[in-house]
């Protein structure tokens, strides 16, 4: 799902009376366009809950997400969640060789984000 149709779904479920929390890779960009909660995990796109079979970790994973959503203290938080890929990005194999349409539109926009986040 992009990133703004994320956020957009969250805040109309907000303002109907639903909590909501998304799980995310790119915090900083989440944060910018007003998501109320953000779980962000260091998975690459397509694995966002873990590797492919791995019913614990991805279980884990979404414990965690929910975690974030019980335990938010205020509007627009970000956690940042304790896992991590095993292998450099640029190891991986099932990757496309160039940009996703979505990450190339938005890349600049998610620079500015990232570095403004990091001021």
């Amino acid at each position: 799902m992009c990133p703004r149709s994320a956020g957009l779904v969250a805040r109309s479920l907000e303002e109907n009376g639903l909590s909501t929390v998304v799980l995310t890779m790119m915090p900083e960009f989440n944060r910018e366009i007003g998501i109320p909660r953000v779980a962000a995990i260091e998975h690459p796109f397509g694995r966002i809950v873990g590797e492919v079979d791995d019913s614990d970790g991805q279980t884990a994973v979404l414990a965690a997400a929910l975690a974030v959503l019980e335990n938010a203290e205020k509007p627009g938080q970000v956690d940042h969640l304790p896992f991590t890929w095993h292998e450099e990005p640029r190891a991986t194999d099932w990757h496309p060789p160039e940009i996703s349409p979505i990450i190339s539109l938005y890349l600049d926009e998610i620079k500015k984000a990232g570095a403004e986040a990091r001021k």
